[in-house]
């Protein structure tokens, strides 16, 4: 196929690339300017012939000299209103579907039917059977009665159903938020003694961070939650997750009253060792239901694999574990308790047995109404209220999005955040304290089937259950028991090895700072932790912007090929029908998606059969050359591609070609803004010059007249100044002027296609880049930019006068150059007997444009 046959949605010159092709005086810039715009209009006149349409040009078209003939296509330039007309457009449909989002449960609860109750109410009693000896054991935690975890366990799954994007996240307290209520009691307390009860305190901290996380969500602000990563979550979970297990450790032994839980993680375990000479009877309680509770689990988790059969007989059981520990120690409580507790002659709650037991719980809802807020209660958390708002929040949006990913379906993080926001709200009419999202609770939700978020209604309503009709019960819970449940269900937020060894594979950084959070977070406190993974996040986010790695780059012809026969180690031992269909030319074409059924092959002498390397032999031998392999396989078509001249990530014996001499090409990785801009600019002057030589050498006959930064080789020898030689012939040869045969600067070619946006300080410094290097070539250097993502990069670069030359360019001491690249396409497929018309793919009238990086050669 022939040039002129050819219609490649590539690039297509008007003349080559030379240096020749350079005009000196400003007369032939002036015809050169001509000459562009004469062909522009001869392409716009002949756009608008009888040749089949207007913008059709057809094949056989073309100027006397060669060139392709391609129509006339001006880009219309982005403007304010066109961004202002996207954002204020159809108000009141956007308004409604506003509204609408607030309450996503208007979407299916119509389609609401049998199959899908069935599922939610099968998952709701199940999760609400793990939640009520939960929520008890968590208010523990938190410093509460145990009546107030039951408060928020049944406002939380009820309000919830109405607000969320999720089916599966159950909503409750958990227990690195219970760790934090009771660190926020525990500081209001120690600076005002009584004046605040603890549930006020805990109920107004519900007030304050619902009533924060709502409004981040109404505005839409819940995307500033991406900025904290993955493993400084993890490592705050993980280290809040040791601490809350050190920290119920002296309540399973029984000597919770020996050791102050408030003090740093390390100084918790110190002395919970110390005083382990103080062991009462609530261990027995503690460390018994704490072994039954892991071998309950890892016994129903063996027998799920042992039985296939009956899996799900063995899941349900796995499920049940909490609940009937919980009422086995319970009922040997109470033939212990119950005889001492009918001789005991004052009132409940003053009975003190021979282990700590749970004590009164009232019966019902006895809290409800609307708070009052005691005077000064804020100004007394105000420094915890930070810390508390983000673990209400983080720990709820990482389990959605989980969950959502897993399951197959999207959630709303805005949405999500207002849900949350919505829940403490009006938790606070229930004494609520804060409840957000817990991760074993929404996983047993998911592994039961659940199909909508309705399923915590019939969650709510096992708790009310247990609120009205259990309670009398619930007096007998040993507290020793309670602390194994919490135990027990925390230690698996506990980061495995298998996690930190991951993080280390994929980036050391982060797993850097999922370690320090974990550190700092035992043997410091758990807000220290979370501030830490915050903001050394930050800072690594912040580096990588600052410090981007732009890449110079070189060209390689590339093909790709389907089912090839790879010549290495690895092989697939069934590998017959490929060695005999291995001529087959169809089966190599330009994809690189493999076709239905197909498996990729490889090539391996130990693997083949005895009659079989006879073949593979002299496969191997008769590997062909590029240019063989296109010649024999039409289908085969090697294109030009850009890589790293350092070869990153592609093989090295490829030979990487370097740009055409005194041209430029370079790909920067990040978006070019204030932080990195000048870091690029940068290593793009000292490139080109270390590559290239200046338009005006420096005299080197004189010291005096080269400038300081670049004064060039020392003249004289210590203790011998030049001027002091007596030596002619020596002083001669020193000052003796050194050809620089290095080539000028004429192009730099700069790829956009990893560029999401540009800024006024990174506009300015490329053109104090293009001055710069005009003055160090000593003429008019191009800057070609390809791969523009936004057009609004286009809009800047435009009108900082980047994209073609002007009539004041041509006027100036610079050159026009006489080679013009330009992008075409077709929209059909080249191969079909169809003809195909070819356009223009970006604006003519500005030709230093690309789609693509040009060929260059």
């Amino acid at each position: 196929m022939t040039n002129n046959e050819s219609v490649v949605p590539h690039l297509q010159e008007y003349d080559g690339f030379s240096e020749r092709s350079r005009r000196n005086s400003a007369s032939s810039r002036r015809e050169s300017l001509h000459i562009v715009q004469s062909r522009r209009s001869s392409i716009n006149r002949m756009s608008t012939q009888d040749t089949g349409g207007p913008d059709y040009i057809s094949p056989g078209q073309q100027y006397a000299n060669g060139a392709a003939l391609i129509p006339e296509f001006n880009e219309r330039e982005v403007t304010v209103v066109d961004y202002a007309k996207h954002v204020f457009s159809e108000p009141k449909s956007k308004l409604t579907n506003y509204m609408t989002s607030l309450f996503p449960i208007a979407k299916w609860i119509l389609h609401y039917n049998g199959r899908w109750l069935y599922s939610d109410l099968v998952a709701g009693i199940t999760v609400g059977v793990v939640l009520v000896p939960q929520s008890m054991s968590y208010a523990q935690l938190a410093g509460l009665p145990a009546e107030y975890g039951l408060y928020s366990s049944f406002v939380g799954v009820f309000i919830y159903s109405f607000f969320a994007t999720s089916k599966d996240v159950s909503i409750g307290p958990v227990a690195v938020m219970s760790l934090q209520v009771s660190k926020v009691i525990q500081k209001v307390q120690e600076q005002n003694g009584d004046k605040f009860s603890a549930p006020e305190i805990a109920t107004f901290l519900s007030l304050i961070c619902g009533g924060i996380a709502f409004g981040i969500g109404i505005l839409r602000l819940g995307f500033i939650l991406e900025f904290i990563s993955i493993p400084a979550v993890m490592g705050f979970m993980s280290g809040s997750a040791f601490s809350i297990i050190t920290g119920q450790v002296p309540s399973l032994m029984g000597f919770n009253s020996k050791v102050n839980t408030r003090d740093s993680t390390y100084l918790v375990v110190v002395n919970s060792l110390k005083n382990l000479k103080h062991l009462r009877a609530d261990a027995a309680f503690g460390l018994t239901a704490l072994f039954l509770l892991y071998v309950w689990k890892f016994s129903c988790a063996w027998c799920e694999k042992r039985y296939p059969r009956r899996k799900l007989w063995f899941f349900y059981a796995a499920q049940l574990r909490n609940a009937l520990i919980l009422i086995i120690s319970t009922a040997i409580s109470w033939g212990i308790i119950h005889p001492k507790v009918t001789n005991f002659k004052g009132p409940r709650e003053q009975f003190k047995g021979p282990f700590s037991i749970l004590g009164v719980v009232p019966s019902g809802l006895r809290h409800v109404g609307v708070m009052s807020i005691p005077q000064g209660i804020i100004g007394e958390m105000a420094s915890e209220i930070p810390v508390s708002v983000i673990i209400l929040l983080l720990e709820h949006i990482a389990i959605a999005k989980s969950f959502g990913r897993v399951n197959d379906y999207k959630i709303i993080p805005d949405q999500e955040v207002i849900a949350i926001g919505v829940n403490n709200l009006i938790g606070t009419f229930f004494s609520a304290y804060p409840a957000t999202g817990s991760f074993s609770r929404s996983a047993l939700k998911a592994k039961c089937g659940v199909r909508t978020p309705l399923a915590g209604i019939f969650t709510g309503g096992v708790v009310l259950l247990a609120l009205y009709c259990l309670t009398e019960a619930f007096f007998y819970i040993p507290k020793a028991t309670l602390s194994a449940v919490i135990i027990h269900a925390v230690s698996d937020l506990i980061a495995n090895y298998k996690v930190t060894w991951s993080f280390w594979n994929i980036s050391p950084l982060d797993c850097g700072i999922f370690l320090v959070a974990v550190i700092i977070t035992v043997f410091s406190s758990i807000e220290n932790g979370i501030y830490f993974a915050i903001a050394a996040s930050g800072v690594i986010l912040l580096f990588r912007v600052a410090r981007p790695q732009g890449v110079f780059l070189g060209k390689i012809k590339v093909a790709e090929v389907i089912n090839p026969i790879i010549e290495g180690d690895s092989f697939v031992e069934d590998n017959s029908s490929i060695l005999d269909n291995s001529s087959d030319s169809q089966d190599l074409e330009i994809h690189q998606v493999l076709p239905k059924g197909a498996s990729y092959q490889a090539t391996d002498c130990s693997n083949l059969k005895i009659e079989d390397r006879a073949s593979k032999k002299s496969l191997a031998s008769d590997i062909p050359t590029a240019q063989q392999l296109a010649h024999q396989n039409p289908h085969i078509k090697f294109h030009t591609r850009w890589v790293p001249l350092t070869k990153e990530n592609i093989n090295n014996e490829l030979n990487v070609q370097p740009p055409p001499p005194g041209v430029l090409v370079f790909k920067p990785v990040e978006s070019l803004t204030y932080p990195n801009v000048s870091v690029q600019v940068d290593r793009i002057s000292d490139e080109a010059k270390r590559l290239t030589r200046r338009g005006k050498p420096f005299d080197t006959t004189s010291a005096g007249s080269r400038p300081w930064n670049d004064p060039g080789p020392l003249q004289w020898k210590f203790g011998k100044p030049k001027w002091f030689s007596k030596d002619k012939k020596e002083e001669k040869r020193i000052v003796e002027t050194v050809v620089d045969e290095r080539p000028l600067l004429r192009l730099v070619h700069i790829d956009l296609s990893s560029v999401a946006s540009i800024d006024v300080t990174s506009i300015q410094a490329l053109i104090d880049l293009r001055k710069a290097l005009n003055r160090y070539a000593d003429r008019e250097v191009e800057f070609h930019f390809s791969g523009i993502l936004s057009p609004w990069i286009r809009r800047g670069l435009i009108s900082a006068g980047f994209g073609s030359y002007t009539a004041a360019d041509v006027e100036s001491d610079g050159a026009v150059s006489a080679t013009t690249y330009v992008n075409i396409g077709a929209s059909n497929d080249l191969e079909s007997a169809s003809a195909s018309p070819y356009y223009a793919v970006i604006g003519t009238d500005t030709p230093f444009f690309h789609l693509d990086i040009p060929d260059y050669s």
